[in-house]
């Protein structure tokens, strides 16, 4: 679905149509500030682009549950929920974005209800819960069970009820135009627009807008073993770069425990709250040895070291379908559950293990491995959805001095973005909250900027002041628009025969190579160098391959076929040339912090090191790393211990 027309100027464009760009369009449009407006007679003007149509986006194959102290099975406190939060995220987590994360989770998991999510429901009636890992009660204590669920479909069920509603709404999609650049304009200092590109009719677009969310979801492509689609390729993140911004705690990815064998595809952590049971080569039931008490449901980070190190230790199992390959996998135990009682509760899971690995696990033990599965970096924005910059002072590593200088009408939301309410490491349950709770503030604090200044306002037609702004974003959107347009022409133009290659293999080489297969290099070197484990010589390493071999590959890439319209080569191009962006920021961070933390596991430096770098790492494109101090209100950091 394309728009019927463009309009000259937008209110607000919304790019991606996840949980967190839908909720924001939600947020904006249930504001009072909108309906006051609209009671004037002055409807907003929003458009909402996504490179999938909204359905197939990536949060419908969230399994396992979304995180609030409901208490409806057993007593909880949003206070222990906030505890959780900052101490699953290794002391990394801005404790004041934490605090409305845990305080207001009930308020979003009831009005998802009400909008039409079909949670399981308890005997009673009750929105039913069970535990995930790292969530429990009395600050630390037994584990609770926090996370409402949909059996092991909520993913589908909260993205299936917001993109209702906002049908309902009346929401505008430009669906399938994929998003090539961020415009700013005034120096960077302004969002005016995005440049998106028509996949159906091959077209370029200046999309002109006073105000842009971006919520473009995560890069888990950076690896080649990861549980996310193939369209998560950090494209919002990747842009930011672009356009002169920054990335927060880049060099946090979360490794999800239980990826089924050398698929990628997540088993959901679900499976384990169940009664599943992770065992080695030997068949013990070797988490309650890393993790007392907390066993097989302590936080992802650390059961994912966990199963590296069986594994290390000689004690992994092949994949049953390549019995003499790598020992680099383990068991999960799926035995112990009721079969019928595991079908009720987790059909997906069922259904995955039985068509992709050929098991049932009723009966048998299932093969799984960590797969790369969330970026707990991105956009650095405020608790309000508001994209900063972060100018350093000149303190040292930790302790560093600066201030936030906010990027006038730019927002962002969901996984692509930072407010750092995961920290170093993710807690199960938390991500789609994330999304829904912190789309829907950053809607409603783009509706208070719509609202003061619509583009439909009658009265401010001939304002000089603002057809001066309007005029400098029309300039600026103009302006890349027909940068890309020009570079769309040479990716459609076919290539040259190198006139001084001899043989004829270079030429033949080039013409050969193509994003796909350029994809699966760079996820094989970042797999090498930064999957669960790294140390300087294999970043450097990575670095070394990135900027020598793959940059200059990416950059030579061209489209096998001429045409624009329905070209998947396209696109492909622009995304894997994001991902070697992203790849750059996350090796340059990775390699800056001399320490373990949460999901970065140093082999070269194997503690944590509060007194230089309780800080979040802030890069560019560059690879150049500032460091901004971590908000601590109430829970001063300690030794993590599950």
């Amino acid at each position: 679905m394309s728009p019927k027309q463009l309009e000259d100027m937008y209110d607000a464009v919304i790019v991606g149509a996840g949980a967190a760009g839908l909720s924001a369009a939600l947020g904006l449009l249930r504001s009072p500030e909108i309906r006051q407006m609209k009671e004037r007679g002055i409807d907003p003007k929003i458009l909402v682009v996504s490179k999938l149509q909204p359905l197939r986006s990536h949060t419908g194959s969230a399994e396992g549950g979304i995180a609030a102290s409901l208490g409806n099975i057993e007593a909880d406190d949003w206070h222990w929920h906030y505890y959780d939060t900052v101490k699953g995220g290794d002391w990394l987590v801005d404790q004041d974005a934490a605090r409305l994360l845990a305080e207001y989770a009930p308020e979003t998991v009831i009005n998802l209800e009400r909008g039409g999510v079909a949670f399981s429901r308890t005997e009673d009636g009750h929105i039913a819960q069970r535990r995930f890992g790292g969530h429990t009660r009395e600050f630390g204590g037994a584990p609770v069970k926090r996370a409402a669920y949909a059996a092991d479909r909520i993913g589908h069920q909260i993205l299936h009820a917001l993109w209702q509603q906002c049908v309902a709404a009346g929401v505008a999609f430009a669906e399938e135009w994929y998003v090539t650049d961020l415009v700013l304009a005034d120096d960077g200092a302004k969002a005016a627009g995005v440049v998106a590109f028509d996949t159906h009719k091959g077209t370029i677009h200046a999309v002109k807008a006073r105000n842009v969310l971006f919520a473009t979801g995560g890069a888990g492509r950076l690896f080649h073993t990861t549980s996310n689609s193939w369209d998560l390729t950090g494209d919002g993140m990747a842009l930011a770069l672009a356009a002169g911004l920054q990335l927060e705690d880049a060099e946090f990815v979360q490794f999800h425990p239980t990826g089924l064998a050398h698929t990628g595809i997540l088993l959901s952590e679900a499976a384990r709250a169940e009664g599943g049971v992770l065992r080695n080569a030997d068949g013990e039931a070797f988490m309650e040895r890393y993790a007392p008490g907390h066993a097989d449901l302590a936080a992802r980070d650390v059961v994912s070291r966990s199963i590296m190190a069986e594994v290390d230790a000689g004690r992994g199992v092949a994949d049953p379908k390549d019995p003499d390959g790598r020992r680099d996998c383990v068991w999960l135990d799926m035995t112990g559950i009721d079969p019928d009682h595991m079908r009720a509760v987790l059909p997906q899971v069922v259904e995955t293990i039985e068509k992709y690995a050929d098991i049932d696990p009723s009966k048998d033990f299932v093969p799984i491995k960590p797969t790369a599965h969330y970026t707990m970096g991105g956009i650095p924005i405020t608790v309000d959805g508001e994209v900063y910059r972060w100018n350093a002072g000149d303190g040292e590593t930790g302790e560093a001095t600066g201030e936030r200088a906010v990027v006038d009408g730019l927002f962002a939301a969901g996984e692509c973005s930072c407010v750092s309410v995961h920290g170093a490491n993710r807690l199960g349950g938390n991500s789609l909250l994330d999304a829904c709770l912190f789309g829907t503030r950053a809607g409603r604090t783009l509706a208070a900027r719509v609202a003061a200044q619509p583009v439909g306002d009658p009265m401010a037609v001939d304002d000089p002041d603002v057809q001066e702004i309007d005029d400098a974003i029309a300039a600026a959107a103009d302006a890349a628009s027909a940068a890309r347009e020009n570079e769309l022409k040479d990716l459609l133009t076919p290539r040259a025969d190198a006139a001084d290659d001899t043989d004829g293999t270079a030429a033949a080489d080039d013409a050969d190579d193509n994003p796909y297969r350029l994809m699966a290099d760079l996820g094989q070197v970042m797999e090498r160098a930064a999957a669960v484990r790294c140390d300087a010589e294999g970043l450097e390493a990575a670095l070394r391959t990135v900027d020598g071999e793959l940059a200059p590959r990416a950059d030579a890439l061209a489209a096998h076929d001429k045409t624009a319209a329905f070209n998947q080569e396209v696109t492909a191009i622009w995304e894997v040339r994001h991902l070697i962006g992203l790849a750059r920021a996350v090796l340059a961070a990775s390699d800056a912090r001399h320490e373990s933390r949460g999901s970065l596991k140093r082999n070269d430096f194997p503690e944590r090191d509060d007194e230089r770098f309780l800080a979040h790492s802030m890069t560019d494109a560059s690879g150049h790393i500032a460091w901004q101090p971590v908000h601590i209100v109430d829970i001063p950091p300690k030794k993590r211990e599950y």
